[in-house]
């Protein structure tokens, strides 16, 4: 989510379930969006190896997985991180040792600005 984009979708309100940058108004854009298949907002936050990630899912217009978070500090579950486990609602398959955030492509893009554009 870039500031541009923010600015341009944010109603004013503040953004709800507990993400940094979802903006207010938008969870209802990505319920809209999800009629006509299942879509995804994550978060992740890094620096040296440390952070935090949230996710969720939504389809057919409601919120099907999360909020998701795992902080700083604490270990993903067995079932995986909160961004992987929202990719495989979404139909992402890995194999370990890589996991859905790598079978996507995410992990070449450590910054928004790589992918924009």
């Amino acid at each position: 989510m870039t500031d541009q984009l923010f600015d341009a979708v944010a109603d004013g309100t503040e953004g709800p379930l507990g993400f940094w940058r979802l903006p207010g108004g938008f969870d209802q854009r990505l319920a809209e969006w999800s009629a006509a298949g299942a879509v995804a907002y994550v978060e992740a936050e890094y620096f040296g190896g440390v952070g935090e990630q949230r996710a969720a899912v939504w389809a057919e217009g409601a919120v099907v997985l999360g909020p998701l978070q795992v902080r700083e500090g604490q270990s993903f579950g067995p079932a995986g991180s909160p961004i992987s486990l929202a990719l495989r609602r979404l139909g992402a398959v890995a194999d370990p040792p890589a996991d859905e955030f790598v079978v996507v492509g995410l992990n070449r893009h450590r910054h928004s600005e790589d992918w924009l554009g």
